[in-house]
């Protein structure tokens, strides 16, 4: 299996577990140091998690529009995509059409992800 096929198959793991809420399993594919970049700026990894352990954060659908992009850079690799997504925010109901890059490392103990940035699809 290609490092880009894995990493496809990591990412949309890690999209199933998010539409899970599960915490934990979310956790797990990313590495400590991990951060999203949004609109307001950084947020680590152990924000994420809490929001979504303590139900602040809740992620109903994801998908993929389109075609992935995945660019393999030795042990390390970029996915850009569209996403689609809904969820609540506090119990407040979003849906979100966004682009992603989300970059992964191999590690001993298989691909993390280090960064997620996500923007807006321009209307």
């Amino acid at each position: 299996m290609s490092a880009e096929t894995e990493v496809l198959a990591v990412s949309a793991a890690w999209d199933a577990a998010l539409v899970r809420n599960d915490a934990e399993a979310v956790a797990a594919f990313m590495a400590d140091e991990w951060v999203y970049v949004g609109p307001t700026g950084p947020t680590g990894k152990a924000a994420i998690v809490g929001w979504i352990a303590g139900g602040q954060l809740a992620h109903h659908t994801m998908e993929i529009v389109g075609e992935p992009r995945v660019a393999g850079h030795g042990d390390s690799a970029v996915v850009t995509a569209r996403k689609r997504s809904t969820g609540a925010w506090e119990g407040v109901a979003y849906a979100a059409d966004e682009w992603i890059s989300e970059v992964f490392v191999r590690t001993d103990g298989g691909w993390s992800c280090v960064l997620s940035h996500k923007c807006p699809v321009a209307a």
